[in-house]
């Protein structure tokens, strides 16, 4: 039995193992960098130990830190979580050398599944079906391009070595060919290492359905049966479910056989998925799925299993680790109900899902029936710009597909986040979508759909602005209320006091780092009215029907939650001038923290509309900062290397048109 573990993660998964290990008796220890070092995993963990700067590839991918901080807190296993070195065989095959127990599989197996191309002859010789195509080792673009037609168009080349979308490009045309190849390969290299790519036939209307497998170190494997992992944005998922909807029984015992079969083929032991693309454009049937990948470890989705199979993954990984055999055959394990899960992430999907960073002013979630919340952070925490911006998966289980669907939207519009922005509405909006909940989906449906679930710029909110304002004002003088009418008592108040009239009060607001002019009016014996101009939007709006409506103020600004939404408000500094208020196009401002990695101009140089100014990085997405206008750049505020807020201002512009 593993008496002492030590977590080589952080985040979400980090809490959610620590958890299980608490709940088994094991001792827990935490690594971290310096960025983490007040996380919530360090606060739960029994010990922790710091191993670096803050970028990964100076702590948590360094696998000779991690087994030294294992060796002297006197750890007796390594949990990989997901990420990070979890499917790293070198890493793995270190810490069995120093005497430790890996959780996860044998160096070997990970080897074996780490490049797509020789995954898929492997598993093709174990009689699992692949997606037509080339996965040889011949590379010459010539060759390529002669296969690639061979395969008929549209075609989809991939690096052999990717993950997560990155080296992958569909191709329509023979005469697009040469370009999406060399583009593959440039991506492959620069993320991978390896610039090698395979060919394949293009599924039309894909399914991404994966199959959860386990094996013990005594000959046993089963499957879990499947997740449904098909809505995605850029080949990253955003919710799975289990099971996959209208998936006939022939077809997921065909399915599930065949993921037995790849893991064996593999010598696999642990948890495992093997991933499917389905041609779903038919029906999913037992001749039209094919062999995509194998993740050699624990994933992000594992909880949806976990509902409708009543087991603990996590529990499972460590018992088998030592050495246990699996506790149940295939015929035991049944599927109850229906379970769906949704990644809430510090991102805005009305800025192209730009990453947002911060801290936690508000967060709290709704206790639900059937709802559950893995989360890596708390209130106060902060989402930092080195990592990936997840701050909790919310999981529904309910006794059929709607019920757990209801009771997941429902929780996602209870939850609460001020300060970063987030996904809530954005993933609640998904669990209504009618095509979603009919079942007419598929690798690409968020991209189609991208109006209807509100991932575009929207309008202001302008009860939202009004509480904002409401809030501020109050801040600003505690003994003045916002909604006390003219007729009150006039020396508790001192803003907008006069003897006759309606009580006027004019203030220069900026709502969602946008100028807006706000005047305030206290009809006699009425509530506050506020009118809101500005150039992307006129509102004018009373005190009623803010519904609900959670204000949080921090310092000058003040974050306002309502339906889902996060308003930014704050009043202008007049000591600024025109400043950040007046400069309209021509302010170039930071969308997210992160670090300047590029920048291409310089003062007193003309640039034009459209033009690249410069690049900010976070998260590792690059974001390209381009020219609203032609102009003259009259300052550059912002250097190479330099860490940004966002909303700071990188550059200056003065329009041609001025």
């Amino acid at each position: 039995m593993i008496k002492s573990l030590l977590i080589a993660n952080r985040g979400e998964i980090a809490c959610r193992i620590i958890r299980t290990a608490r709940a088994m008796g094991i001792r827990t220890i935490a690594v971290c960098s310096h960025a983490d070092s007040k996380a919530l995993f360090v606060r739960m963990a029994d010990q922790a130990v710091e191993i670096g700067p803050s970028p990964a590839r100076e702590s948590y991918l360094c696998g000779d830190k991690i087994i030294a901080a294992a060796l002297s807190s006197g750890a007796d296993a390594i949990h990989p979580g997901y990420g990070f070195l979890s499917e790293n065989a070198d890493f793995a095959e270190a810490v069995v050398k120093a005497g430790l127990i890996f959780v996860g599989p044998p160096a070997s197996s990970i080897r074996a599944m780490g490049f797509k191309d020789a995954a898929k002859a492997l598993v093709e010789k174990a009689g699992v079906p692949v997606v037509p195509g080339y996965h040889g080792a011949e590379q010459g673009e010539e060759f390529l391009a002669t296969q690639a037609g061979l395969i008929g168009y549209p075609v989809l080349i991939k690096a052999v070595a990717g993950g997560g979308g990155k080296g992958m490009r569909k191709v329509d045309l023979p005469s697009d060919f040469a370009a999406a190849l060399a583009s593959a390969q440039r991506e492959g290299q620069a993320s991978f290492g390896d610039p090698r790519v395979l060919i394949e036939r293009y599924i039309k209307s894909p399914r991404h359905i994966e199959i959860q497998i386990f094996a013990d170190q005594h000959g046993g494997c089963v499957h879990l049966f499947e997740r449904d992992c098909s809505l995605q944005r850029r080949h990253q998922k955003v919710i799975e479910e289990a099971p996959a909807p209208d998936m006939p029984p022939a077809v997921r015992e065909a399915m599930g056989k065949a993921a037995v079969e790849a893991a064996k083929a593999v010598g696999y032991v642990g948890a495992g998925t093997v991933e499917f693309i389905a041609d779903g454009a038919n029906g999913l049937t037992t001749d039209g799925f094919f062999f995509m990948e194998m993740n050699t470890r624990l994933q992000v989705e594992h909880p949806v299993t976990e509902l409708i199979t009543g087991l603990d993954l996590v529990a499972l990984q460590l018992k088998v680790a030592a050495n246990e055999p699996l506790p149940f055959r295939q015929s035991d394990v049944t599927i109850t109900g229906h379970a769906v899960e949704a990644r809430l992430y510090a991102e805005d999907p009305e800025q192209g899902f730009l990453p947002s960073t911060g801290q936690l002013y508000r967060l709290a979630f709704p206790q639900a029936e059937g709802v559950r919340i893995d989360a890596g952070v708390e209130q106060g925490d902060e989402v930092t710009p080195f990592y990936d911006p997840m701050i909790a998966k919310l999981i529904a289980h309910g006794p059929n597909r709607d019920t757990a669907l209801d009771r997941l939207a429902q929780a996602l519009e209870a939850t609460q986040v001020a300060g970063p922005r987030c996904n809530a509405r954005f993933l609640a909006a998904l669990c209504r979508s009618s095509g979603f909940r009919q079942g007419r989906f598929d690798t690409g449906f968020i991209e189609a759909h991208l109006d209807e679930l509100g991932a575009v710029k929207q309008a202001v909110d302008g009860l939202a602005a009004l509480a904002g304002i409401k809030a501020l004002l109050e801040a600003e003088n505690p003994a003045s209320r916002a909604s006390i009418p003219a007729s009150s008592d006039p020396w508790s108040v001192s803003d907008a006091f006069q003897l006759t009239g309606a009580r006027r009060l004019h203030r220069q607001v900026m709502v969602d780092n946008e100028p807006y002019k706000a005047e305030l009016v206290w009809p006699r014996g009425a509530q506050v009215h506020v009118t809101l101009t500005g150039e992307q939007a006129f509102v004018s709006e009373n005190t009623t029907g803010t519904g609900d409506t959670h204000v949080t103020v921090v310092g000058h600004k003040a974050y306002v939650l309502r339906r889902s939404r996060q308003t930014l408000v704050a009043f202008a500094d007049p000591s600024k001038g025109g400043g950040e208020q007046g400069a309209g196009d021509g302010l170039i401002k930071a969308p997210m923290h992160g670090k300047v990695v590029a920048v291409m101009v310089s003062a007193g140089e003309h640039v034009v509309r459209g033009q690249r100014l410069a690049v900010v990085e976070a998260m590792k997405m690059e974001h390209a900062l381009t020219a609203p206008c032609d102009g003259l750049v009259s300052a550059v505020h912002a250097s190479v290397g330099q860490q940004v807020g966002e909303g700071s201002v990188i550059i200056n512009i003065d329009s041609d048109a001025d």
